[in-house]
């Protein structure tokens, strides 16, 4: 089976967490913690810089490993690390979503994750209760 390695931000911020809602592929209209492919030779963490300015026009500090998440699709498997994020700039642009939501903890399951965004709810809980408003 085709592995794909990708990287996924949990940004946070005031307490919430930014979910983007899918707008191409196959998954369209799920939602996801934003990030993508890591090319060859690529370090994760530049790789998430660089997807976040490429699909959000944003600047990201990468923080803490959350955790990895190891997922079967139909046609490949995901392996995801995602990292806990901070947004160093007030704006984003959705260049690849059709939609962003900032979720309270409390508000997680009011979007459709993907199936291996799922995988790492418990840990953006945790995060979440770790980074109160006002942060």
């Amino acid at each position: 089976m085709k592995r794909i390695e990708v990287v996924a931000a949990v940004i946070l911020r005031g307490g919430r967490v930014l979910a983007t809602q899918r707008g191409y592929g196959e998954q369209r209209g799920g939602w996801e913690f934003p990030g993508g492919k890591v090319e060859p030779g690529e370090e994760p963490r530049a790789a998430l810089e660089r997807e976040i300015r490429e699909e959000l026009g944003a600047r990201v500090d990468v923080g803490a490993l959350l955790g990895t998440v190891e997922y079967d699709y139909p046609a490949f498997h995901l392996s995801m690390q995602c990292y806990a994020c901070t947004m160093l700039q007030d704006t984003l642009e959705l260049r690849e979503h059709e939609g962003a939501r900032w979720l309270a903890a409390a508000e997680l399951e009011s979007v459709d994750w993907l199936p291996a965004d799922v995988d790492i709810l418990p840990q953006v809980r945790r995060a979440l209760a770790g980074h109160p408003a006002g942060d």
